[in-house]
C-alpha cells in the first residue's frame, strides 16, 4: 500500500522537477571527497530522487534490535577497559581484544563521562532476499558519517515535492539535531559543545559543518583549541578563552592528540587526551571504540548481547566465519569461491574480496595469507540483498543498496527514524560505500 501510494503520486509529478531537484541539491554542494591514486578529488556526492520506502512496522523491529545491540556494545567497551569480565569468563578470546587495531591499552582503567562510549553509532544493514529479514553487516562506533545527507535531501524533497508529505504519513526526521545536542549535553563536563574537524579536505567536511550548525555547536579546527591546566578551551575571534565541555571529534584516534598518539599529526589537539583522562571533557565517540569496529569482534556481538543483557539477539549478523577457529577455517578454505573475505581492520569497502570474482591463483594466495595470519580476516556468506529503484541517466534502474541506521546514546539508545540508504552506481556491484563512489538516497519510514 505504501509503495503503491508513492508511485501513484510520483507518476503525476512533472519530470522537469527532477532537474529542479538536482539543481537545488547542487547549490548546497553536498560533497563526499575521495582520495584516489594519491590524488584529492572534490566531488558532489551522487544522490537519487527516489527514496527507500519502509513501513513503520518494519522499522520498529530494526529500532528494537539496534537499541539492544548498542546497549550491549557500550557495556562491552566499558567492560574491556575496566573489569574485563567478558575476557575473564572466556566469552571472547583475550587475543581478539588485545590484537585489535583499535584497542588502546593506554586507556585501561578509565571510564568516560556517564560511562557512555558509543555516543553516535552507524550500523550497516541489508535486507536478505532469501529470508526477507534485515541482517547486520558491520558496526561503526568510531566516527560514522552520513547522517547529514538524508537531512539535506529531505529538506529538498519537501520543497520540490510537497504532495508526498501531504498525502503520505512520513515520519519527520528533524529531531536528529535535538537528539544529538541532548547527547552532547548529557556527557558535557562543563563548557560549550564543539565539533572538531580536520578541515575542508576531509571527505565528510560538509557534514562536520552541517552538524555543528544544526546543534548550535562551534565548528573548530585544532588551532582554535588550547589546553591549559588539564582544561580545554576554545579561542574565539577576539582571543577570549571559552571552556569546552564536549568534543564531537571527526578524526580518528591516531590523529587526535600528537602528544598521546601519532606525534606527526598536524590536525590533532596537543594535550586533549590529558584533559579527557582527567575527566574534564567528553570526547564523542570515545577513544578506543575502534576495537568494537574490528570485524573479528563483530563475530562475537550476539554473544555480548546474551552475556550483558541476558537476551537473544533481535537482529542477526550475516553468517560469519573466523579462520582463527580451525572448524571455521576448514569451511572457509573449502568454500572460498562463494564467500566474501574481509580484512578485519579495514573500513569503507576497502579490504573486501569476493571469492566468485577471484582467480584460482588469487584464491590460493589468499589461503596462504590467511594461514599465516588467521586473526586478520573474517569470511561471510554472500548476502543476496535487495536492489532499490534508482533514477540514473533519465531512467529507473535497479541497484544494490544497503542501509546505515543511526543510534544516538545518552541515558538510553535512540534510533533515528531515518537513515542513509547507499546504492551502487554500477549494475551488479555489491560495494555501495560512498568511499567507493556509491550514491545516497533518503529513507522514508511511513505509517501504513
Amino acid at each position: 500500500m505504501v509503495t503503491e501510494t508513492f508511485w501513484d503520486i510520483l507518476s503525476n509529478q512533472d519530470r522537469q522537477k527532477v532537474k529542479e531537484f538536482k539543481k537545488y541539491m547542487d547549490k548546497f554542494a553536498i560533497n563526499f571527497n575521495l582520495y584516489k591514486d594519491g590524488n584529492f578529488i572534490e566531488r558532489a556526492l551522487p544522490f537519487d530522487v527516489i527514496p527507500r520506502l519502509m513501513t513503520a512496522k518494519e522499522f520498529e523491529k530494526i529500532q528494537k534490535g539496534l537499541s539492544q545491540r548498542i546497549k550491549a556494545l557500550n557495556l562491552f567497551l566499558e567492560d574491556i577497559y575496566t573489569e574485563k569480565k567478558i575476557v575473564k569468563q572466556k566469552i571472547i578470546p583475550e587475543e581478539f581484544i588485545y590484537q585489535a587495531k583499535g584497542y588502546l591499552k593506554e586507556l585501561q582503567g578509565f571510564s568516560p563521562s556517564k560511562k557512555i562510549r558509543t555516543h553516535i553509532n552507524g550500523i550497516d544493514l541489508v535486507k536478505d532476499t532469501v529470508s526477507n529479514e534485515w541482517v547486520i553487516l558491520e558496526d561503526n562506533l568510531r566516527v560514522p558519517s552520513g547522517a547529514s545527507y538524508p537531512l539535506s535531501i529531505r529538506n529538498t524533497f519537501r520543497k520540490i515535492y510537497p504532495d508526498f508529505f501531504e498525502k503520505m504519513k512520513i515520519k519527520p526526521i528533524k529531531d536528529y539535531a535535538d537528539t544529538l545536542k541532548q547527547a552532547m549535553d548529557y556527557v558535557n563536563c562543563g563548557g560549550i559543545n564543539v565539533v572538531l574537524t580536520p578541515g575542508r579536505f576531509n571527505s565528510a567536511y560538509y557534514e562536520h559543518a552541517y552538524l555543528a550548525d544544526i546543534t548550535g555547536s562551534k565548528l573548530v579546527r585544532n588551532n582554535e583549541l588550547l589546553v591549559e591546566n588539564k582544561t580545554l578551551y576554545f579561542k574565539n575571534y577576539n582571543g577570549k578563552k571559552v571552556k569546552v565541555g564536549a568534543v564531537y571529534r571527526r578524526l580518528d584516534d591516531e590523529f587526535l592528540d600528537p602528544k598521546f598518539f601519532n606525534e606527526e599529526s598536524l590536525i590533532g589537539v596537543p594535550g586533549i587526551m590529558e584533559v579527557y583522562l582527567a575527566g574534564n571533557v567528553a570526547i564523542m565517540n570515545a577513544p578506543g571504540n575502534g576495537v568494537a569496529d574490528d570485524k573479528g569482534i563483530y563475530y562475537f556481538v550476539p554473544k555480548m548481547i546474551k552475556y550483558y543483557l541476558n537476551e537473544e539477539p533481535i537482529l542477526q549478523n550475516a553468517p560469519t566465519y573466523l579462520p582463527y577457529f580451525e572448524k571455521d577455517k576448514k569451511y572457509i578454505f573449502e568454500n572460498m569461491e562463494k564467500l566474501v573475505i574481509k580484512d578485519v581492520a579495514e573500513a569503507g569497502g576497502y579490504g573486501v574480496m569476493f571469492g566468485h570474482s577471484m582467480s584460482e591463483i588469487q584464491i590460493q594466495d589468499l589461503k596462504t595469507i590467511i594461514e599465516a595470519n588467521p586473526r586478520r580476516f573474517i569470511a561471510q556468506e554472500l548476502i543476496e540483498f535487495y536492489d532499490e529503484d534508482c533514477y540514473i541517466n533519465d531512467e529507473i534502474v535497479q541497484r544494490k543498496a544497503d542501509f546505515r541506521a543511526y543510534v544516538i546514546m545518552d541515558e538510553e539508545p535512540k534510533v533515528w527514524s531515518c537513515g542513509l540508504t547507499r546504492y551502487a552506481i554500477e549494475a551488479g556491484n555489491y560495494l555501495v560505500n560512498s568511499s567507493q563512489g556509491g550514491g545516497f538516497k533518503d529513507t522514508w519510514v511511513v505509517e501504513a
